[in-house]
């Protein structure tokens, strides 16, 4: 398997603990679609909040915040409102965030944005 879907795994799994333990439910994980994937889908409180995680092993080329830029937040856009036809839930709060992980000599530091755009 690759490196980087390993490394992936791992933080989709620290975010998604992490995510329950501040009362989140969590809905769905790599939900995919014919426009792409999200990482975590989840409830919290009456928002339906679509959460991009991005782990690095070093902030070299930019934490993983920084990677989801304008083009990413249009696709996750897409893919909530696919979500939402989908799964039929009508009108509903919508809040997109995004948990950054640094797994830096083993110890990763998270790092959660609530209504990042």
């Amino acid at each position: 398997m690759d490196n980087r879907r390993v490394l992936g795994d791992r933080g989709e799994d620290l975010a998604a603990a992490f995510l329950k333990k501040q009362g989140y439910k969590i809905l769905e994980r790599n939900y995919r679609t014919p426009l792409g994937e999200v990482d975590l889908i989840a409830r919290q409180g009456g928002a339906l909040v679509f959460i991009e995680v991005k782990t690095r092993l070093s902030a070299r080329f930019g934490a993983g915040l920084e990677a989801v830029h304008y083009g990413k937040q249009g696709k996750l856009r897409q893919l909530a409102d696919y979500y939402i036809k989908q799964k039929r839930l009508g009108e509903v709060a919508v809040r997109f965030d995004v948990v950054g992980i640094l797994w830096k000599e083993g110890a990763p530091r998270l790092e959660v944005i609530q209504g990042a755009f």
